[in-house]
């Protein structure tokens, strides 16, 4: 990884140590839960679920937060009913927190004060983000009691010693990540005086319908025990998910810096290429095309000095005409090699089949061709084509000139990323190790090296009137399209 990527995480992995470190508040104490489910139904003044845990008397002057969440099977069509989770001291009913009894909403019972909307005292409803209709003509905005709608319910007792405490509840309150109990709506707050002195805590229900059921009980020291923090909200992940997008970042920046690299060397080698193309095509031009026409020139002089003479005239004729059909087929090379669309391995077939049915035209040699067609677009290098075309062409030249065969049969296909090509003649055949002729020595010394040039192999089988079998096998390249 270059070094300022990783200057660069280092320093982002220690910002966010040091934020979190700072902008995490000190987690609460839970002094007492219960997280199961708890369905009341008619259990008069009920029992005591808290066994102990907490308790606080007059002389309390702290806070604690109280929590549970309430899925109602009783419904607004019941006949009145309380219900909700209360506070005793002793068999002295203090606070409840849930419906109270003529409330119908809702509301706390045994409260030092009366709601606003409430018509019996130690009632207060409270508001909620959810009020009934305004049609309804009430000021007051609470919610009444469905079944089927669940609620969760936070309330915070403030205590004051040797009187009313200060009681504030949030129905259904906000607990996302940086919720507090200072940033919650005001249409769900609602504040009143209680008494709320404690050693038990009672489940409630009394009255019409089928009850309550009670779930993810809590009483802590701090709003913020009650917060719900995701996974993808803490720290942890954040920083990894950060980490990860600037490692992300980084590795994309080195990946595309990477490939323009191999772009550009992959350029450079096309261009290299295109310069030996040029290269070969102009040595060709000199080496071929040059050497025929000067021995067609010489042939013309002699062909003149000799105009007397009709035996040398027509020798002399014959050297001219052959002479002149090697130079169109080198031109003819040369015009494949530079014309566009010659750098595909369809081409460089389409090529070798002209080649083949060129040569042994007129020839009693009979050129059976059995070359695939519809090949894929794969383009080739110039010197892959060029070595592959002049492998073939020296096998099938050699067949024509030393073969003395009947029929020769030329065979291509391509098998995973192989390209083979096969030679085969029915002629007088030779020994591999000891060629008929040196140029036929230097011939097959020439084709072997062009087959390891490109990574491929060269194998032939002969024997004396049986035959000869050339085989190519090269690894076909993987040679993107250029621009």
């Amino acid at each position: 990884m270059p070094r300022p990527i990783a200057a660069s995480l280092r320093l982002l992995a220690l910002l966010l140590v040091v934020a979190h470190l700072l902008a995490v508040p000190a987690r609460a104490t839970i002094l007492w839960q219960d997280q199961g489910a708890r369905v009341v139904h008619n259990t008069g003044e009920g029992v005591d679920i808290l066994g102990g845990k907490v308790k606080r008397d007059n002389k309390a002057s702290d806070e604690l937060y109280f929590r549970f969440h309430v899925d109602p099977i009783s419904d607004v069509d019941s006949e009145p009913y309380l219900a909700g989770m209360q506070l005793f001291e002793g068999n002295q009913e203090r606070l409840g927190v849930g419906n109270a009894e003529e409330a119908w909403g809702y509301s706390a019972f045994n409260t030092s004060e009366i709601g606003p909307s409430n018509k019996v005292a130690g009632e207060f409803n409270f508001r909620s983000a959810h009020p009934e209709p305004a049609n309804l003509g009430l000021f007051w905005p609470y919610e009444v009691v469905r079944h089927g709608v669940e609620r969760t319910i936070i309330f915070k007792v403030q205590y004051v010693p040797g009187g009313d405490d200060l009681v504030t509840v949030w129905l259904d309150p906000n607990l996302g990540r940086d919720a507090t109990d200072k940033n919650q709506p005001e249409n769900i707050t609602t504040k009143f005086r209680a008494k709320a002195t404690f050693d038990q805590i009672r489940l409630r229900h009394d009255g019409g319908g089928h009850g309550w059921n009670f779930s993810d009980m809590a009483v802590a020291t701090s709003f913020n025990d009650f917060i719900v923090v995701r996974f993808w909200q803490t720290w942890w992940f954040i920083t990894l998910a950060a980490t990860s997008l600037l490692v992300g970042v980084g590795t994309t920046v080195r990946f595309v810096e990477m490939k323009k690299f191999q772009f550009q060397l992959q350029r450079a080698e096309q261009k290299h290429a295109l310069e030996r193309e040029r290269g070969r095509i102009a040595q060709d031009l000199h080496d071929d095309l040059g050497s025929s026409l000067t021995r067609i020139s010489l042939l013309s002089g002699l062909l003149r000095a000799d105009k007397d003479n009709p035996d040398q005239v027509e020798a002399h004729a014959i050297r001219l005409s052959q002479s002149a059909d090697q130079t169109v087929r080198a031109l003819e090379e040369i015009v494949w090699a530079v014309r566009p669309g010659s750098d595909s391995l369809q081409s460089l077939v389409d090529y070798i089949t002209h080649f083949a049915s060129e040569l042994f035209e007129g020839t009693p040699t009979h050129c059976r061709l059995d070359l695939p067609h519809d090949l894929p677009a794969l383009p080739l290098p110039p010197d892959f084509r060029h070595n592959i075309f002049l492998i073939m062409k020296e096998a099938l030249t050699n067949t024509l000139k030393h073969a003395s065969a009947r029929e020769v049969h030329v065979q291509a296909k391509i098998s995973a990323s192989l390209l083979e090509i096969r030679i085969q003649d029915d002629g007088t055949g030779f020994v591999p190790a000891t060629p008929k002729t040196e140029g036929e020595q230097h011939g097959l010394t020439n084709m072997q090296r062009r087959a390891e040039d490109m990574g491929g192999k060269l194998t032939w089988q002969g024997s004396p009137g049986q035959g000869t079998s050339i085989q190519l096998t090269v690894p076909l390249p993987n040679t993107p399209v250029p621009d």
